[in-house]
């Protein structure tokens, strides 16, 4: 038996999440290896799955999309990653077990130079900041004049967003939620203008930072009322590129506020990575994900670590106000 972090209904993930023992897995099949878990992060999108409970109500479904091990078997027709390899798997279905089978395709080698408190977290929150790149490039004024609006810029992948906004000299302005918040990355990322959604006039703010330059983008990991006003300050054909329900909020939207500025809203999610990107185009990005994760490691925080045991605690840290980077949870 191993044990894995499981729930059987839906709910509130500090309440249904739990540490319990599960059939080991059997031998890796075609295409497939076994993977060791030692670490897992929890991504606030992990959670909301919970909170919407398993696809058959009352059977006790593993958790997780994403995991850190070393590989220990592999199936028939598997040449790489070989036994003892380091990989992160993303997206793997039930990836918080201490013993997992998963499609070699799904498997990233860790480099030997990344620590395994980045390797729990090397595949998810850069890749949706890479896709966040390419989707905000679309418009052709970034990386010329325009300016791209970063909501929860504190958070990890808003932090890894502005570093390569940075990289690529698009300019950007961080929207975090608490003054405290703001001065922190102020002091993180003293070239990149910061303004707090606490303060009344947090939209003029934005206004004047941008002094008439054009605001084609806004992203928003958020949703609700903030993401309506972040609507309000794109220039005529931007777009709000929605990645994320932390509010679980509708968005406040008029017809009349869309029509008059040719404003739209686009969502993305990695979801469709696997399936809408071609195989070369997934490989490079995979390529990049890992260069991330070894010339950015400090973008990487950890919030807590916590053991399998803590789930409920762990839970409960990902939604904590005034969390920094990833909750951690090692096997």
């Amino acid at each position: 038996m191993i044990r894995a972090i499981t729930y059987a209904s839906a709910g509130d993930p500090a309440a249904v999440l739990e540490a319990t023992e599960i059939p080991d897995p059997p031998a890796p099949g075609l295409g497939q290896i076994q993977v060791e878990v030692r670490a897992f992060p929890i991504h606030p999108g992990d959670l909301i799955g919970v909170t919407l409970g398993p696809r058959t109500p009352g059977q006790r479904t593993v958790a997780g999309l994403e995991g850190t091990g070393v590989v220990v078997a592999t199936g028939p027709d598997v040449e790489t990653p070989a036994i003892g390899t380091r990989v992160t798997v993303f997206p793997n279905p039930g990836s918080w077990a201490q013993r997992v089978n998963v499609a070699a395709e799904l498997a990233v080698p860790v480099p030997d130079s990344v620590s395994e408190d980045v390797a729990a977290q090397m595949v998810c929150n850069p890749l949706t900041a890479l896709l966040l790149y390419r989707a905000a490039q679309q418009h052709f004024s970034v990386g010329f004049d325009g300016i791209v609006i970063n909501n929860a810029a504190n958070s990890s992948v808003g932090r890894l967003f502005t570093a390569s906004a940075q990289h690529h000299h698009i300019a950007t302005i961080s929207v975090v939620r608490s003054a405290d918040r703001a001065r922190e990355l102020a002091a993180r990322q003293p070239n990149v203008p910061v303004v707090s959604t606490d303060s009344p006039d947090w939209v003029q703010q934005i206004e004047v930072i941008a002094a008439g330059r054009p605001i084609p983008v806004a992203l928003d990991p958020v949703g609700g009322t903030v993401a309506g006003d972040l609507m309000s300050v794109l220039s005529s054909g931007g777009t709000l590129i929605a990645y994320g329900a932390i509010s679980q909020e509708d968005i406040p939207l008029h017809a009349s506020g869309l029509l008059g500025g040719e404003i739209g809203i686009r969502g993305l999610t990695i979801g469709r990575w696997l399936s809408g990107v071609a195989p070369e185009r997934r490989a490079s990005d995979i390529a990049g994900v890992t260069a991330i994760a070894t010339t950015q490691a400090g973008n990487f925080d950890v919030a807590g670590t916590y053991t399998l045991d803590q789930i409920s605690a762990a839970a409960r840290h990902v939604s904590a106000p005034g969390k920094i980077g990833t909750v951690i949870v090692k096997t």
